[in-house]
């Protein structure tokens, strides 16, 4: 039977209104559906000792945002998985996150190996990504941001420290074998030499090696004034300088690779060596006295100390989310291109990702004393991570 003409306006307004209803219920199920943001860390693995304080800072800052109405009224949602700080642990880990769990972003804090591992993963699946980690620099990728320092940023205030005040010459180099620590290290030689400094030795040990003796024999053999490690954080770091303190050899010694979480469970291991942060727990703000605070009331007991790769992956939660909000929504590409013109003012003070993907910061030269707490013997402002990736469009 055919419907009368004169019906056809209201049964067209009523297809209208279940138009309507309908795409008004996509939308309010789509914006009740929570961000899922992928957190890949070395939970075992040579990382596994820092992983934990990176696990809790990622854990506190989905917390505070969700409790503030969550990033564009979606709630975060973590989903954690072990890279086993290595190459095949982060393929593992990346292809679950990016593939099967569907993430809408990973932060991470992760070895130079399972960075480079997982970057064809992250360009397969079009997922931002911020690097929250110190590394060796240079790494340059479409959907990538980093906050951590580089070389440019690291180096020189112990080099020059060593060099001008306690009038070291020579210097033996000392490292893991693989991309952070032969990076770290090569731009370490060079800044070395052009200051006028001379490099006695250099070795290396692969990252799940254990015994340093035949290179603390070459240490002790060579004489160097001062001695520099760049190892993969976290156990290396500690049997390294375990081996160093039971030879007894005590020539200035600065760790290119030393967090203060892991400086603290050291004891007096760690006592005298130099580092170089650019966050330390010391750092006198209201930014930073807020996040210790509240680490200590979500953790408690069990809070880890924080440090210059968990307070990073913290800050990284609120640049995504500054991102999302100015990008509107969760176009990726418009994603990654606000990440390099949002900023953050937290517990290291204002943090941009505008210099070729990478960030100026301020860094503190420090170290470590007795009771494993780090002294801040001088401080440089707003230092530029230089040329990093100059062709990254």
């Amino acid at each position: 039977m055919s419907i009368p003409q004169r019906r056809l306006p209201y049964c067209s307004f009523l297809l209208r209104l279940s138009v309507v209803a309908l795409l008004g219920a996509v939308a309010s199920a789509q914006a009740a559906e929570p961000l899922r943001i992928g957190v890949p860390v070395g939970l075992s693995g040579a990382n596994s000792v820092i992983a934990p304080a990176v696990v809790q800072a990622s854990q506190l800052a989905a917390d505070e945002i969700n409790a503030a109405g969550g990033i564009l009224g979606r709630q975060v949602v973590l989903e954690i998985a072990d890279d086993a700080s290595s190459a095949v642990g982060a393929q593992k880990a990346y292809d679950t996150l990016v593939f099967q769990k569907k993430v809408d972003a990973v932060i991470a804090m992760e070895t130079s190996a399972a960075r480079n591992a997982a970057l064809p993963i992250i360009n397969r699946g079009k997922v931002p990504y911020i690097y929250s980690s110190f590394y060796e620099g240079r790494s340059c990728n479409r959907w990538m941001h980093v906050n951590g320092w580089v070389p440019e940023q690291q180096v020189a205030p112990i080099v020059d420290h060593f060099m001008k005040e306690r009038g070291v010459k020579t210097f033996f180099l000392v490292g893991s074998d693989y991309a952070f620590g032969r990076g770290m290290l090569k731009f370490t030689r060079e800044y070395i030499e052009k200051q006028g400094g001379k490099v006695v030795g250099e070795e290396y040990l692969p990252m799940d090696g254990t015994d340093w003796t035949p290179i603390v024999s070459k240490i002790r053999s060579a004489q160097p004034g001062a001695l520099i490690s760049s190892t993969a954080g976290g156990s290396p770091n500690v049997g390294l300088a375990k081996q160093i303190r039971a030879a007894g050899l005590s020539m200035p010694y600065g760790n290119l690779a030393i967090d203060e979480g892991t400086a603290r469970t050291m004891g007096d291991t760690a006592a005298g060596m130099y580092m170089s942060a650019s966050y330390l727990t010391s750092i006198d703000n209201a930014q930073n006295h807020k996040f210790l605070a509240a680490l200590k009331a979500k953790f408690g007991d069990q809070a880890k100390t924080a440090n210059d790769l968990s307070e990073p992956q913290y800050e990284g939660f609120y640049l995504y989310k500054a991102a999302v909000e100015q990008a509107g929504g969760m176009d990726a590409q418009k994603i990654v291109a606000a990440l390099s013109q949002v900023s953050f003012d937290g517990p290291r003070g204002v943090v941009k990702m505008d210099r070729q993907r990478h960030a100026a910061l301020t860094m503190r030269l420090g170290q470590v004393q007795q009771d494993g707490s780090i002294k801040i013997l001088q401080t440089f402002e707003n230092v530029d991570p230089g040329a990093q990736c100059p062709d990254l469009k």
